[in-house]
């Protein structure tokens, strides 16, 4: 983990917007965190050796499409009911430790080579040494899972958030106090300003609630229903969790 404040900064970007389809919404904070690993402004920066994680959403027509490399996470809303669009890319998975091992890593106490705690990642390039093996193959990758869901009038919203609120909340957990806040909220950016300060912790005691966090939240219009092809057009929702750019961090 990274090096702590004395006292959070509670400070927040927040953005709002929408199209015909969607209304978005997101927050970012630094939390107890002692920066917000930004990227580097130019095309030549060197930047850490470190890496970002990435989850991606395009919605087409009435179809969604989730990327996702490593632990930050999409969940959709449908009828309150939270699923889980990508899979946090942990060590621990059957299929992430075999190609783990198969590259000559290994696995310590829930980490990569003892340092790392997942197990895909863009950057990170210590762990993609071997000139042997290709990109997907290497101890650490950052090769995407793909999901894509036909979307429904059953479905509420959806949320793509990294690391530092899904290990205070689960996806339920996090779906039903969205549901809440909505009932008293309509500013999507302030639903996502009051999560984060739910998962932020009064201390560093413990650990938990003390990572910098990153939530975008998209509200579905209702009916859903897809663009005519004369009027197609795609709306893109990004959440990234990088310690060299704005959103969040890796835990290393």
């Amino acid at each position: 983990m990274g090096i702590y404040l004395s006292t959070p900064k509670t400070e927040k970007f927040s953005e709002d917007g929408e199209n015909d389809r969607l209304r978005y919404g997101l927050s970012s904070m630094q939390g107890w965190r002692a920066t917000m690993e930004d990227a580097g402004p130019h095309s030549d920066f060197a930047g850490p050796t470190s890496g970002c994680t990435a989850c991606v959403a395009i919605i087409r027509n009435n179809q969604l499409v989730v990327a996702n490399a490593g632990d930050s996470r999409c969940v959709i809303s449908r009828k309150g009911q939270a699923y889980n669009l990508s899979r946090d890319h942990k060590p621990d998975l059957e299929a992430e430790k075999d190609r783990i091992l198969k590259a000559g890593g290994f696995i310590h106490a829930g980490r990569v080579n003892g340092s790392l705690n997942l197990a895909r990642a863009i950057g990170d390039m210590e762990f993609k040494q071997n000139k042997f093996l290709p990109a997907e193959k290497q101890i650490v990758t950052a090769n995407p899972d793909i999901n894509t869901v036909e979307l429904c009038d059953d479905d509420d919203f959806i949320v793509l958030a990294c690391d530092g609120i899904w290990d205070c909340m689960s996806s339920q957990k996090l779906v039903d106090f969205i549901h809440e806040q909505l009932k008293q909220e309509s500013k999507l950016s302030v639903v996502c300003e009051r999560v984060l300060d739910k998962c932020l912790a009064p201390s560093t005691a413990t650990g938990e609630g003390c990572d910098n966090m990153t939530m975008i939240l998209v509200q579905f219009k209702k009916p859903i229903k897809s663009a005519s092809s004369s009027d197609e057009q795609s709306s893109h929702s990004k959440s990234v969790d990088t310690e060299s750019g704005a959103e969040g961090s890796q835990e290393s």
